[in-house]
């Protein structure tokens, strides 16, 4: 795909998702807090995460006020903001986890921690510490073009990912579409991010939709938490998107187990027993 504005899909999140698709396979994304459980035991998580077979993860820059997060994501950026953790403090850990893993990282936040940090500053930063992606919970496509423009790969900047719920139109999830890099992220659902015990049954059928309107890859998350939820996303979507319930299993049985959640995950999207 070429899209008006010259972008060309390239990079390592592009690549990662090409290199599942031509598997027939779909990517994992799991999320994690920086400075959650503790600031080594995100970079711990990281690396398991990335061992566990993570194609791309998402590193959450912890912020006061989580709007887009349920309970368990909203705690765990508490506790981590109470330890101490700080946006340049979640860039240093990215930093560090880039030394070790080439996995692509993106940046999950909001647009107030960014505004303070200063946008350029930021970007440079996030840039340096190996950031492949951002995106802003809160920043809806075409609401400042000025800051996206400075945002998006064509201005030397991070792929900007953009979120996608199931009420917005097709002519909206166009519009978004066209105003995102990287790839789409689809909220399986409406409300917070959480884990869930069932998958809405329209997933397949938005999806679909989707497919005709953007070659972006298409990742789905919000609720995803068991083996067979992410099967079931896998033969759907080309990313599943785990956040919540890797959180819940860190915070009950440690980093090691969590890893080991995402390897079955990783098992199960790939058809394998477990």
């Amino acid at each position: 795909m070429i899209r008006p504005d010259g972008y060309r899909p390239s990079g390592r999140i592009a690549e990662a998702f090409r290199a599942r698709r031509a598997r027939g396979e779909a990517a994992l994304v799991p999320y994690v807090c920086a400075g959650f459980p503790s600031r080594e035991g995100s970079l711990a998580l990281l690396e398991e995460a990335a061992r566990a077979g993570a194609d791309v993860i998402e590193l959450g820059i912890p912020f006061s006020d989580p709007l887009a997060d349920g309970p368990t994501i909203q705690r765990a950026s508490f506790e981590a903001l109470e330890g101490g953790m700080t946006v340049r403090g979640a860039l240093g850990v990215l930093a560090e986890f880039r030394a070790r893993s080439p996995v692509p990282v993106v940046l999950f936040t909001y647009l107030n921690p960014v505004h303070r940090f200063g946008v350029e500053t930021f970007a440079d930063a996030a840039r340096e510490a190996g950031a492949d992606g951002l995106l802003l919970t809160d920043l809806p496509a075409g609401a400042d073009p000025a800051l996206e423009a400075r945002l998006l790969p064509a201005a030397g900047g991070m792929d900007l990912i953009r979120l996608l719920a199931p009420t917005t139109t097709p002519e909206r999830a166009a519009e978004v579409a066209d105003g995102g890099t990287g790839f789409l992220y689809y909220i399986s659902r409406t409300g917070v991010t959480g884990a869930r015990e069932e998958l809405r049954s329209g997933l397949e059928r938005e999806v679909g939709a989707l497919r005709e309107l953007t070659d972006l890859p298409i990742a789905v998350g919000f609720g995803i938490s068991t083996r067979g939820q992410a099967a079931t996303v896998a033969r759907i979507a080309d990313g599943v998107v785990v956040g919540s319930a890797l959180i819940d299993v860190s915070r009950r049985d440690g980093v090691e187990e969590a890893g080991r959640f995402l390897a079955s995950l990783r098992g199960a999207m790939d058809g394998v027993a477990g």
